[in-house]
Parts: structure tokens; C-alpha cells; sequence
């Protein structure tokens, strides 16, 4: 007779365990425990992969999903409030950049999804351009040129001293009367 993980081993795996084994590896990529050419590598085999003992090897030499309590991750304190700028109110949430390292801040956020979505389309382009032997058209910009230029424009104008955009004040005014200030 057979041993209940032997069973289990056999057994045909369904498309919610590949999934579950798919976000285990992106996880893993995420916390550099995988480079992106053995992640794409172990993901094609955990969608490939037609029986649990398939699926348990992409992951064997990962360690498992940590438990919150026993996890190394400090919850983040709270944001501190934000400082009124001179000469005028700080739109709510927002210190207008008067604080120091506000600007990193709003740099990274903005910024911070155009350099991945850059870096995983020019991953794709460089590992086409080795598949061919030799380098194809740059066609990732079509993709992030234009969305970089908005992003530009939308840094210029937020890192622009005080000026504000011209809907700042009435938005600010309309939610101060709904407020009954």
C-alpha cells in the first residue's frame, strides 16, 4: 500500500495549485532568491507541470510561506502629519514637497512603476535580441516613451516651486464647503 504522501505525489494537480506554485516563484523573485531567467524557467515548468510531485519540485529548494507572526516584517510607522506650506494650506495628504525628502518621495512613487515595467520590456528586448544573435529594433519604447514624457511633464509640474495646479484651489475650496467651513 501505498503512503499518503506517495498518493499525493501521483495525483494530477489542478490550475489553482500551478497558480498557488506561480505567485510562491514571483515571491521568491521578489525577494532575489531567483534571477528572472530561473524564474521564467521554473514557470513554465509549474504550468507544465501535470501532478503534485512536478509541482513540488519547481519549489523544493525554496523555503516556505512564513507565518505574520513569525515573519522579519516590521510594519512601517505611521506617515507623520503633513506640515502646512507658507503661504497656504497643504492640500490634504500632500506637504507640497515643503518637507525635506518629500521630493524623493514623490519621485519614487511617480517614477518608481515606469522604471519596472521599463526593466521587465527591456529584459524581453535583450533576451530576444540574444535568441536572434544580434540586436533587433528597440520596439519597448513604443511602450515607455510615451509614458515617460507624461511622467516628465507630470514631475516638471510637481517639482515647479509652490505653483499648483489651477484645480488644486477648487477642489480644495468644494470639499472645505462640504465640510461647512
Amino acid at each position: 500500500m501505498l503512503a499518503p504522501m506517495e498518493g499525493r505525489d501521483r495525483m494530477r494537480a489542478a490550475d489553482v495549485d500551478r497558480q498557488a506554485t506561480a505567485e510562491r516563484l514571483r515571491v521568491a523573485l521578489e525577494e532575489g532568491r531567483l534571477d528572472l531567467h530561473e524564474y521564467d524557467e521554473r514557470l513554465g515548468r509549474a504550468y507544465g507541470a501535470k501532478t503534485y510531485a512536478e509541482l513540488d519540485e519547481v519549489v523544493a529548494d525554496l523555503p516556505g510561506v512564513r507565518p505574520a507572526e513569525r515573519s522579519a516584517v516590521v510594519p512601517a510607522p505611521a506617515p507623520a502629519a503633513p506640515v502646512p506650506v507658507a503661504g497656504g494650506e497643504a492640500a490634504d495628504g500632500e506637504a507640497a514637497l515643503a518637507e525635506p525628502g518629500r521630493r524623493s518621495d514623490s519621485l519614487l512613487r511617480i517614477w518608481s512603476p515606469w522604471l519596472r515595467v521599463a526593466g521587465i520590456l527591456t529584459a524581453i528586448w535583450l533576451i530576444s535580441s540574444i535568441g536572434y544573435g544580434h540586436v533587433v529594433y528597440y520596439w519597448p519604447a513604443w511602450a515607455i516613451g510615451p509614458w515617460g514624457v507624461l511622467l516628465l511633464l507630470k514631475t516638471v509640474g510637481v517639482h515647479d516651486g509652490d505653483r499648483r495646479h489651477p484645480t488644486d484651489r477648487s477642489r480644495r475650496e468644494r470639499r472645505e464647503r462640504r465640510r461647512g467651513h
